[in-house]
């Protein structure tokens, strides 16, 4: 500041002495004011212009690139234009946080949805657009309410009581593939609020299935029960003849019989599911396998019905298969037992052994029973789930097999293939992973 009121009595002293120079001697003092009124009027025109600069580049905001002027008005603009590059950088890092806070929001699995006091979309992540049916960048700044027509949804809003979620159904539901919304809001700052949504269709499912379970296993074991206690009670109390006692015998003993099958059914499947999976260091044949079921079939069509149903083995490849001896033959036997069971008196069944192009072995269980419908065919390895159940408490089945084929067949890195149509029978192929198949001639 010393420096520039230097320079401007300077510059007043060279605008009195400039005129007294070159004027006559009885003007020099006359001209001399004059030069220095005219040096002051220039100096803070100037003064002016330089200011002028520096108050239009300070109104246009987006204009970063300051006015070359000198003195200090050139220093506050320097000045400035570092404050301007701090406020710049400074931006830049919230923003980079904040898009940093939303691109952690947008991966979330969760829904998320800001909203304003009016209950306006500020933001909302994919997850919650897909949730709710609507887009995340066209629908910002529209009324929830307008987005979101579920009446149960509107009385949640207007209750005011948060502090439970709210299932609904998803927009993009189906009958074959429901799917179940949880959306819940919690109110912050002035008036806004926070709407998350959560896909549990699965939970719900699962709980589902859960209190199936334990419907199923009551009822399956209530039925013999039943009978049991009813055979004992009337052995104890009605005196019987010989041939009587031996028919309630009969049946206690095929009802306990059915009870043990049920328990080393679910034991199995317990088993299944905490133990590790199985390695590769055992190899079984596939032909002695094949006969093993072919025997246990012909037993089993004995015993059902005098009528046998003939059995038919095809064996494409003489190769051997890696894993738990146990679990194999446990399912694999359940494929050929249910064929037998479902397939009617003098219909063959087919049980085949062959490979994949990408060498991967398949076997195959193709019976000539009732078929199943489409609408059924996902469900078949849910356990007690049953196409017929009349039919299945026919033929003894206790509704687990399948779920232990598939249990199996996963933990061997297999695929289980279900093919059918309701009157033409039912195809139920595994296929084995190709590293456990190989040829016993490369043994």
């Amino acid at each position: 500041m010393l420096w520039r009121c230097c320079r401007f009595f300077f510059f007043l002293c060279a605008g009195a002495v400039l005129p007294i120079l070159v004027v006559r001697p009885d003007l020099r003092w006359p001209a001399g004011l004059a030069g220095v009124l005219v040096a002051g009027t220039l100096w803070f025109a100037v003064d002016l212009w330089r200011a002028a600069l520096l108050l239009k580049w300070l109104r246009q905001p987006g204009e970063r690139e300051p006015p070359q002027v000198r003195g200090i008005w050139g220093e506050i603009t320097d000045r400035v234009r570092r404050q301007f590059r701090m406020k710049d950088q400074q931006l830049a890092i919230v923003e980079k946080r904040r898009q940093d806070v939303l691109a952690g929001i947008q991966a979330s699995p969760n829904g998320v949805v800001l909203l304003d006091a009016d209950q306006r979309i500020e933001w909302c992540n994919q997850t919650a657009a897909e949730h709710l049916g609507f887009d995340a960048v066209n629908d910002q700044a529209q009324h929830l309410g307008n987005l979101v027509r579920e009446p149960a949804f509107a009385r949640y809003v207007a209750m005011g009581d948060y502090a439970r979620p709210l299932i609904i159904t998803g927009r993009s539901s189906t009958a074959t593939h429901p799917v179940r919304l949880s959306l819940q809001l919690h109110p912050y700052g002035e008036g806004r609020s926070l709407l998350l949504s959560h896909d549990v269709t699965t939970l719900e499912q699962a709980e589902a299935m859960r209190r199936d379970f334990v419907a199923n296993v009551s009822h399956e074991i209530r039925t013999p029960l039943t009978v049991l206690s009813g055979f004992v009670e009337t052995m104890l109390h009605v005196p019987l003849e010989p041939e009587d006692r031996q028919r309630y015998l009969g049946v206690m003993l095929q009802q306990s019989l059915r009870m043990q099958t049920l328990v080393n059914d679910l034991l199995t499947l317990s088993r299944l599911e905490g133990s590790p999976p199985p390695g590769a260091g055992q190899w079984l044949p596939v032909g002695v396998l094949m006969e093993q079921f072919r025997a246990e079939a012909e037993a089993l069509s004995a015993t059902l019905t005098p009528v046998e149903r003939p059995l038919r083995v095809q064996l494409a490849f003489d190769d051997e298969i890696a894993g738990s001896e146990t679990e194999i033959h446990s399912a694999f036997s359940n494929l050929v037992t249910n064929a037998v069971r479902y397939t009617p008196v003098g219909q063959p069944i087919e049980v085949s052994w062959g490979r994949l192009a990408d060498g991967r072995g398949i076997f195959s269980v193709k019976d000539h029973g009732p078929g199943i419908a489409p609408e059924h065919i996902p469900r078949l390895t849910e356990r007690f789930y049953r196409v017929d159940r009349s039919r299945s408490r026919e033929t003894g089945g206790t509704g687990l097999g399948l779920a232990i084929v598939k249990h199996v067949v996963q933990r061997h890195g297999g695929e289980l293939r279900i093919t059918s149509r309701a009157g033409q029978g039912s195809v139920f192929a595994v296929v084995w992973p190709a590293g456990r198949v190989r040829t016993r001639e490369d043994i």
